[in-house]
């Protein structure tokens, strides 16, 4: 009889508590931890499907989990375009030849900008809310994303309970899910519902499903600066929460569902739109929620988390990078960012170039939409610059390190978007300029929108298509794709160049020259005739199209015409301070410090200045960079990593990354919301943008490869380590690519090179150089061959 009772006791024990496994230990290098919820959406922490975008707070007593769609847009199709604006294109270069800045901005805005004036924003989608009665005093609280797995895990003991959520942004599975355990059997009680902050919508119930329904709001201001109303909103949206208990029972009570009593529960949430592309948004998001939540029927959790698991690792794992770590590295992520200028912990620079990975896989797969200016994640109706695509620097920092940090997959969209914008653009480029080809300026969104925006002085910027252009033709040099080149590729570069080659104009001061306008030097100085950007980045893409076209044997007689226009674009120039001049007269403040650089975009994304190639122009970029500073919005700290680092300048390229990493807002110090990195190390400008992240992770891969200078064939250097910092003297990078298809694994030690792995995936000849000594070497595709420094 004892010992029945006995047994009883212990199958009741087990029967009620369960023991699951312990929240992993995180590697610091490739997670982001903190003992306390979030109290900002800055401290929160990103999940995304490259279609879905969700930000986690994970609160105990309630919580809030923001999501947004990447469609989910204001406004509706529209064609942006002035009709007519050419008429006046040839007195606005007369004004400014003239002298006469104001006039000719004033009248650049009464008949040449876009209709309206400005674009649309990007809109939050909604949120899921939860309510944990009674877990207002947590014990031993930790939450966590684990970059291994894009995995978001909250960890919590409540009365002798132990209380974990896991979430994730599945790619096969369209879905948000989130996991809900308790140890014990019976103690997993909590509310969920929906809401959303558009002012038309509703919330309903149907049996275990949350459903949300709406219309996105018109965009926050009526009118135009010029007076004209702004088109309405047209996009319909739906949100699906279906619930499924494990234990317990589900109740229904007002608008929300009550779990009670439950071991586990498992939340799965759908979103769509009714956008089908920029010009149809006769989509049913009904019918696509229905089809999401049909999918996932009959799919444990365990098979949709390792169906996620293994898509994302694919991207993923392709890059390791390894710069050691200390006990330091242990910390909170924020303890850590806080003291990151006087540690110089290695471990965080590769959790911030991983994590700069982990964004852009999260915000831009195949079939999606690019990654706007805060990636895919935003919460405001209102955002900042509309969150929409910011084509005078930062939609293109956003891929700087897609192709380099093997994700060229992740670049698909920021490609579909060019060719489409190179569609609208066709009918810019006849009303504004009447020429033939196609043009865009400074922004864009989902109705790619083509025309000049917001204000002369700096929307007149026509050279926003041809930077994007050099994203095409990257996408070729490092994977060579000769289909994808004749297909999609060289159709934009060309029409890009039939625009450029008739918009150039020759100088009344310098007739030889061929100069860009009106244009501007983003963005600062007002409208004016020459800016030195334009003309570098127009000289790029004939240079491109040039070679695409030899490659392709087409197009002879418009190449004989590119190269002729080519050599008289007005060259880069070296003004009086020894600066290189950002416009065609010598007219540089040394006192200015302005965020953007533009004029050196030659040195980087470009390649036309290098110190090995092009010295005095070289010294001159570092004069410039000397002038500005150090110091900057967020993303401009991460351009200028990039800069330094092609002036192979390692120590000062590392400075720009510890000005990048310290704290936008810290309650410790006296920092207001400034440059830097918010406790989430999301990229403060501020307010948050997401291409400070991608730039860093850039930047970081320029230290350690650069591919882009060439021998006389056309080959391709692989510089080894050549911008390293002395602060990351010792480690091992696996995985990133350089021009002509080459992946690395280097390894580094005490500031000097230990060996290099090259496996050439095209076959193509490899130009291996450190430190000033070549190795040149034919290859066979995919083969790999080993270096060590002894053969240096």
């Amino acid at each position: 009889m004892k010992k029945s009772v006995i047994f009883l006791i212990a199958y009741l024990f087990v029967s009620c508590t369960t023991y699951f496994e312990p929240v992993e230990e995180l590697n610091p290098s490739l997670g982001l931890w903190y003992n306390e919820p979030a109290e900002e959406w800055t401290d929160a922490l990103p999940i995304g499907n490259g279609r879905l975008g969700a930000m986690l707070y994970g609160g105990t007593t309630s919580d809030t989990i923001q999501f947004n769609e990447e469609t989910l847009w204001s406004g509706q199709p529209h064609d942006y375009s002035h009709k007519g604006a050419y008429n006046y294109l040839g007195e606005i270069r007369q004004l400014l030849w003239d002298g006469k800045q104001a006039e000719a901005e004033q009248l650049a805005n009464e008949h040449f900008m876009s209709e309206p004036f400005g674009q649309f924003c990007y809109q939050p989608f909604g949120k899921i809310f939860l309510n944990f009665p009674g877990h207002d005093d947590p014990e031993n609280y930790k939450r966590q994303i684990d970059l291994r797995n894009a995995l978001s895990t909250v960890f919590y003991e409540m009365d002798g309970v132990s209380f974990k959520r896991e979430t994730f942004a599945s790619k096969p599975d369209q879905a948000i899910i989130v996991h809900l355990e308790a140890s014990k059997n019976g103690a997993l009680n909590f509310a969920v519902g929906l809401n959303c902050p558009h002012e038309n919508y509703s919330v309903s119930i149907e049996n275990d499903q949350i459903i949300l329904k709406g219309k996105a709001n018109n965009y926050p201001n009526k009118l135009g600066r010029n007076g004209k109303l702004y088109p309405k909103s047209k996009l319909v949206f739906e949100a699906r929460l279906k619930v499924v208990n494990e234990g317990g029972g589900i109740v229904e009570d007002a608008k929300t569902l009550k779990v009670a009593n439950a071991r586990k529960a498992t939340l799965y949430l759908v979103a769509a739109t009714s956008f089908v592309n920029y010009n149809d948004i006769s989509g049913n998001p009904s019918e696509k929620c229905d089809s999401y939540l049909s999918n996932i029927d009959g799919k444990s959790y365990e098979k949709l988390k390792s169906s996620h698991i293994e898509d994302y690792q694919e991207l993923f794992n392709r890059v390791e990078l390894d710069l050691g770590s200390s006990e330091i590295s242990k910390r909170p992520t924020d303890e850590r960012l806080a003291t990151f200028k006087t540690d110089e912990d290695p471990s965080l620079v590769s959790l911030l170039y991983q994590y700069g990975r982990y964004l852009l896989i999260s915000s831009s797969r195949p079939g999606t939409q690019p990654a706007n200016l805060q990636g895919i994640w935003n919460d405001k109706t209102a955002p900042p610059w509309d969150s929409k695509y910011t084509i005078n620097i930062n939609t293109e920092m956003n891929y700087w390190p897609a192709e380099m940090t093997n994700l060229s997959e992740c670049t698909n969209p920021l490609i579909k978007m060019v060719t489409e914008i190179a569609q609208t653009g066709q009918n810019v480029a006849k009303e504004h300029y009447d020429l033939d080809g196609w043009v865009t300026h400074h922004n864009t969104d989902i109705w790619r929108g083509a025309a000049p925006i917001n204000n002369s002085n700096h929307g007149i910027w026509p050279t926003g298509g041809a930077w994007l252009s050099q994203h095409l033709w990257w996408h070729y040099q490092f994977n060579g794709d000769k289909a994808f080149l004749e297909k999609t590729a060289y159709p934009v570069l060309k029409e890009a160049s039939r625009f450029f080659a008739e918009y150039l104009v020759p100088d009344p001061q310098h007739p030889e020259w061929l100069i860009s306008g009106p244009s501007n030097s983003p963005e600062q100085g007002g409208l004016v005739m020459g800016p030195t950007m334009d003309h570098q980045i127009i000289r790029e893409l004939f240079a491109n199209t040039i070679e695409a076209a030899n490659i392709l044997g087409v197009d002879n007689d418009f190449v004989k015409m590119l190269r002729e226009k080519r050599s008289k674009i007005a060259p880069n120039q070296i003004g009086q301070y020894g600066q290189l001049q950002e416009w065609l007269k010598d007219v540089d403040n040394p006192e200015n410090e302005h965020r953007h650089v533009s004029h050196l975009w030659s040195l980087h994304p470009g390649s036309e200045i290098h110190p090995l190639t092009t010295p005095d122009f070289a010294d001159a970029c570092k004069v410039t960079l000397s002038q500005r500073g150090d110091g900057g919005t967020g993303w401009s700290r991460a351009w200028k990593i990039n800069f330094w680092a092609r002036l192979l300048d390692g120590d000062h390229s590392f400075l720009l990354l510890k000005n990048l990493m310290i704290p936008s807002k810290s309650k410790e110090t006296n920092y207001e919301d400034r440059g830097g990195l918010y406790n989430n190390l999301f990229d403060a400008h501020p307010p948050f943008q997401i291409d400070g992240n991608f730039g860093a992770t850039s930047g970081i891969t320029e230290m350690l490869l650069q591919s882009h200078l060439r021998d006389e064939n056309g080959d391709f250097y692989q510089d080894l380590l050549p911008a390293l910092p002395s602060a990351l003297s010792s480690g091992k990078i696996t995985g990133i690519k350089g021009k002509g298809g080459f992946e690395f694994t280097i390894s580094w030690k005490e500031g000097s090179l230990v060996s290099a792995e090259i496996k050439s995936l095209l076959g193509n000849k490899l130009n291996l150089r450190y430190k000033g000594k070549i190795i040149s070497k034919d290859t066979n595709e995919g083969e790999s061959y080993t270096f060590t420094i002894e053969n240096f």
